[in-house]
């Protein structure tokens, strides 16, 4: 993780830390590395006749990006600064304007653009906002690119093998410039719709849009399936993404789906790039059960090619021991859908993700894909015939105790010997009674600790994470 990038982009609070001139810099530095990568490699990125900007009389020796929004308030503010800058380096960028992180991700590698730019913050309120950043297949922008791009914004640019005090302007006929691409949103719907293989009639599905970027493109995907949709928190105003709504707040939803009576329903998160559901009972069927139904859907069909689930250190327990029951066997990585892909590309796994609900299936998509994924819910509940709590059923959640603590230094309060020690005892007596587990991690994206201890007696989990609290607190590490 750098100054400026966390695990997912860079995030931070718009025009305090993460700033119009920040955003501008992201473009100036993006419009001309790109720019660069193609006069050293002497061809155009794309020679596809057949593309479409291409028959607008694109320049093909000019770098191309690709650009979505969600909905808050600052993402046009961020979005006129980075084209500002992606221009003026001489880059063409082409706005999708309010969509999907996913969507994003779709585009920029089937329309074979040099990288996709996502400003969003995701599940965060709306007085953030963050930049992602794609590269050409759609996938988490490399570590070393990063760094330049955090080089150049602290003014310290050191790149092909020279020092680079300031990037220069694009001139003439050089300069960029910026290019309506809605065209790209629409396609990626009529892909989810291309992947359909049931109708979904006769269904009532209820929709959790967050505000956010998915309001326009959810509903629309699933009344082409024929479902009977409920939609809710449809009508962003630029402050209330987030608010009270989506998968961060998903017991709107839950109330709605019991009150209506519907077969399910289905919670996405600003960008849309995860998703939870909602059973028919107003149960919330998280990322671990989303894994584990279509998982072993997967597996039913011979499709769970290494017969392996790409899971995260955070997803619970009773996943494991249902997984067990099947023989499906699991990976764990670090917390981050990133960490999730680079794993399912390095050893070819088919599906993967996070409790949270970012689920990738790699046959599909580079990134989580909330809409997808609740598509692919659907799949099964159709196919097998079966309500989504008796899917997922065969899970049995361990109760899990999170605890947040804002520390003063992450690195210094996870490695004190004390609270390394009291950790080492809890894990030990978990470990003893196969009852449950301790994990310890930093945020990717603040300044906190995350204790966390799953077991089978809730009140046990909650004494066991207090006392690794504790520990941190007495021993100074907590920030007042």
């Amino acid at each position: 993780m750098g100054k400026y990038f966390g695990t997912d982009g860079f995030r931070g609070e718009a025009n305090i830390s993460l700033t119009s001139d920040h955003a501008y810099k992201v473009g100036r530095f993006l419009g001309w590395y790109y720019g660069e990568i193609r006069k050293r490699d002497g061809k155009a990125h794309n020679d596809n006749e057949h593309f479409e900007v291409n028959k607008r009389g694109a320049d093909e020796n000019k770098p191309r990006i690709v650009i979505g929004k969600d909905t808050r308030r600052s993402s046009y503010m961020i979005e006129y600064a980075l084209i500002a800058g992606m221009v003026a380096s001489g880059a063409d960028a082409y706005t999708m304007h309010v969509t999907t992180t996913p969507s994003v991700a779709f585009i920029t590698r089937t329309d074979e653009f040099d990288c996709g730019v996502m400003i969003t913050a995701s599940h965060n309120p709306f007085y953030d906002n963050g930049i992602k950043i794609l590269d050409g297949e759609g996938g988490k922008l490399d570590e070393e690119v990063i760094g330049h791009i955090e080089e150049y914004l602290d003014g310290k640019l050191e790149i092909f093998g020279e020092k680079i005090k300031e990037i220069p302007f694009a001139e003439k006929d050089e300069i960029g410039r910026a290019v309506d691409y809605v065209s790209g949103r629409n396609r990626y719907i009529g892909y989810l719709i291309s992947l359909g293989a049931y109708s979904f009639r006769g269904m009532k599905v209820g929709l959790d849009c967050a505000n956010g970027a998915s309001w326009s493109i959810a509903p629309t995907v699933f009344q082409a399936f024929g479902a009977k949709t409920f939609v809710i928190n449809n009508e962003p105003d630029g402050i209330n993404i987030n608010e009270n709504a989506g998968s961060t707040h998903i017991e709107q939803l839950q109330k709605y789906v019991v009150e209506k009576e519907l077969d399910v329903g289905f919670a996405y998160d600003g960008d849309a790039d995860r998703c939870l559901a909602v059973d028919e009972q107003g149960n919330v069927i998280d990322g671990d059960k989303i894994l584990y139904i279509y998982g072993r859907y997967m597996k039913e069909r011979g499709k769970l090619l290494t017969n392996t689930i790409v899971t995260t250190v955070m997803s619970n327990f009773g996943l494991y021991k249902a997984l067990d029951e099947l023989g499906i066997g699991y990976a764990k990585t670090d917390v981050g859908d990133k960490y999730v892909h680079e794993y399912m590309v390095e050893n070819g796994c088919r599906i993967g993700g996070e409790q949270s609900g970012h689920i990738i299936f790699s046959k599909y998509a580079t990134t989580g894909d909330g809409i997808l994924t609740s598509l692919k819910v659907m799949q099964v509940m159709m196919d097998r015939k079966k309500k989504l709590s008796e899917l997922a059923a065969p899970v049995r959640t361990y109760p899990q105790t999170l605890i947040n603590v804002r520390v003063k230094d992450k690195k210094e309060a996870q490695s004190d010997p004390d609270v390394v020690a009291k950790v080492e005892e809890i894990e030990a007596k978990l470990e003893k009674s196969d009852t449950g587990r301790v994990l310890v991690r930093e945020s990717g994206t603040e300044p906190v600790i995350r204790v966390m201890v799953e077991s089978l007696d809730a009140e046990e989990a909650h004494r066991d994470a207090e006392e690794i609290v504790t520990v941190i607190r007495e021993k100074g590490h907590e920030e007042k």
